[in-house]
C-alpha cells in the first residue's frame, strides 16, 4: 500500500466496472484516466523479480501477477468500491467484487483480492511493522502456500514483502523509531 501519507477515507465511495480501457500497470494496480487503481491490501510479485518454472526458466515475477489480475479481471469482470484515496499520487484503493452469473456457484461473490492470492499469484499486502493491512487475505495466502499454490508451487519465489520490508527497514535512520510511528500509515478497514 505504499509508506508515504496515510491514505483518505472517501466519504462518496460507489461501485464501478473495471474499465474495458483500462492499462494494467501491476497485479494489483491499473490506470484509467489518470487515475492509479490499486487492490486494497493487496500485493503482486514485484517486476524485475524471478522465480524458476517447472521446466527450469527464469520468469518474471511481476509479470506472472499481472497475467493473472488481467485473466482474472476480464473472465471475472468485478465491479470495485473505492475505498480510501491518496489524493497527491491519484491513487484509489479499491476493493472488487463479481458475482458469478452461472454454473454451480451462480450468485455467489468473488473477492477479486482473495481470488488473486488464493490462487498463488499475489500475497496479503503487510503494513511496515509486519501486520497485514487486511488480515483475511493473509488467511489465504497461508492457505495458498500451504497447498503450493500458483507461485508458491516454486522453490525460489521472490517473497515481495521480504524485499520490501528489507528495504523499509534499510532506509530508516538507526536513530529512529520508524516502525512504531509507521504502525498507524495503514490503516484496516
Amino acid at each position: 500500500m505504499g509508506f508515504g501519507a496515510a491514505p483518505t477515507w472517501t466519504a462518496e465511495s460507489h461501485w464501478f466496472a473495471v474499465p474495458t480501457t483500462a492499462l494494467y500497470l501491476t497485479g494489483d494496480s491499473w490506470s484509467d484516466a489518470g487515475v492509479t487503481y490499486r487492490l486494497y491490501g493487496v500485493q503482486a510479485c514485484l517486476r524485475g523479480t524471478s522465480f524458476t518454472n517447472g521446466h527450469g526458466l527464469k520468469r518474471d515475477c511481476g509479470e506472472a501477477s499481472l497475467t493473472m489480475l488481467v485473466a482474472l479481471t476480464r473472465d471475472l469482470r468485478p465491479v470495485c468500491y473505492d475505498a480510501a484515496e491518496q489524493p497527491e499520487t491519484r491513487t484509489v484503493f479499491v476493493f472488487c467484487v463479481a458475482t458469478r452469473i452461472s454454473g454451480a456457484g451462480a450468485g455467489s461473490r468473488i473477492d477479486l483480492g482473495t481470488a488473486l492470492i488464493a490462487t498463488g499469484f499475489a500475497f496479503a499486502a503487510l503494513k511496515p511493522d509486519g501486520q497485514p493491512v487486511h488480515p483475511p487475505y493473509f488467511i489465504a495466502e497461508l492457505v495458498a502456500q500451504r497447498a503450493k499454490a500458483g507461485l508458491w508451487d516454486f522453490a525460489d519465489l521472490p517473497d515481495p514483502n521480504a524485499i520490501i520490508l528489507r528495504a523499509l527497514h534499510r532506509s530508516v535512520p538507526a536513530t529512529s523509531p520508524a516502525p512504531a510511528t509507521l504502525r498507524s500509515q495503514a490503516p484496516t478497514p
